[in-house]
């Protein structure tokens, strides 16, 4: 993987981002739905495609009431058509911000482990040759360290 060097964000930057982020979910508690996992796979989905379809059928719904079955809750029909096309752009939006942020994880992230694992081996290296403070170091990112064996607690019961 090539080398990416990050800007660090500042805590302020990161404090803001954080602030509108639970203004956002304010304005939108009040009317969002939680489904269950079954729920959602059992859901009809709009895609960008189905989004026109569903466009044009409320356009025509409108302009020919005539043909609007007694049984299509033509007012409940409206709000959800209104819903869903006003929370389709902010749902791209937010998955262009999600992915930003995805992304930017993932190079700070991988970045930041790869300096633990070199820092680790260093530590391991000064360890074995009885470096003063060495030890202790090394024996407590040992027990933490991702690929490492973890002794099961009981484990000669």
């Amino acid at each position: 993987m090539k080398d990416i060097h990050l800007k660090a964000i500042p805590a302020d930057v990161v404090k803001q981002i954080q602030t509108k982020l639970n203004e956002i979910k304010a304005l939108v508690k009040p009317y969002a739905i939680t489904l269950t996992p079954t729920e959602r796979h059992n859901m009809l989905k709009m895609g960008e495609k189905s989004l026109t379809f569903v466009e044009k059928s409320h356009e025509y719904a409108v302009e020919n009431p005539g043909f609007v079955p007694p049984f299509l809750n033509m007012p409940a029909f409206d709000i959800d058509f209104a819903d869903a096309h006003s929370l389709w752009t902010i749902r791209n939006d937010t998955m262009q911000v999600y992915e930003m942020i995805d992304d930017t994880t993932m190079v700070a992230g991988s970045e930041s482990y790869y300096a633990s694992l070199m820092f680790y081996n260093s530590v391991k290296v000064a360890a074995a040759q009885d470096v003063p403070g060495s030890k202790a170091i090394y024996e407590e990112l040992k027990k933490r360290y991702p690929g490492g064996k973890r002794k099961i607690e009981n484990e000669d019961e």
